[in-house]
């Protein structure tokens, strides 16, 4: 059984292994493209699911990685970071409520959340309103940091 989750790894650009055994890769999007410079790219989840609804039992995994789209734009947007990160539409702030309550959900107790945000478009503290979990640490990375790690653990 695979102990860490990644509700919506993408092209899993973090990962030093992207076939890591430990980790279940989940994604809403099942994708194989090349890119505007000439790149190939991959979505290649374990599990096409969304975030707002994860197929799993409560109390299941160790760590859960929520890394979810962070630009503000439409559902079938195709510029170059949309398709390699998604966009965020319609009701997007009730669609993270609810991908924090289902990562939160799916997640054992004393377990840890991995949060990954970036502040193209909505700040990191506007987000962090959707849910009443607060983070342990977090960091700031990127060439503007812009970007926000942070850590959460499951009382």
């Amino acid at each position: 059984m695979k102990k860490i989750l990644d509700v919506a790894c993408g092209g899993k650009m973090f990962y030093f292994d992207k076939n890591d055994k430990r980790v279940f890769f989940m994604d809403k999007r099942k994708l194989k493209t090349k890119l505007c410079d000439g790149r190939s790219f991959e979505i290649s989840p374990d599990l096409v699911a969304d975030f707002t609804n994860i197929p799993f039992p409560d109390n299941f995994f160790k760590m859960v990685v929520f890394d979810p789209p962070h630009l503000l734009g439409k559902e079938s947007s195709t510029g170059y970071q949309q398709i390699k990160y998604g966009s965020l539409y319609g009701d997007w702030k009730e669609m993270l409520r609810k991908g924090f309550a289902e990562c939160f959900r799916v997640l054992k107790k004393e377990g840890f959340l991995i949060f990954k945000w970036n502040e193209t478009d909505v700040k990191v503290s506007e987000i962090l309103k959707l849910t009443n979990e607060k983070p342990i640490f977090g960091h700031k990375s990127g060439k503007q940091n812009k970007t926000h790690w942070l850590c959460f653990m499951k009382e």
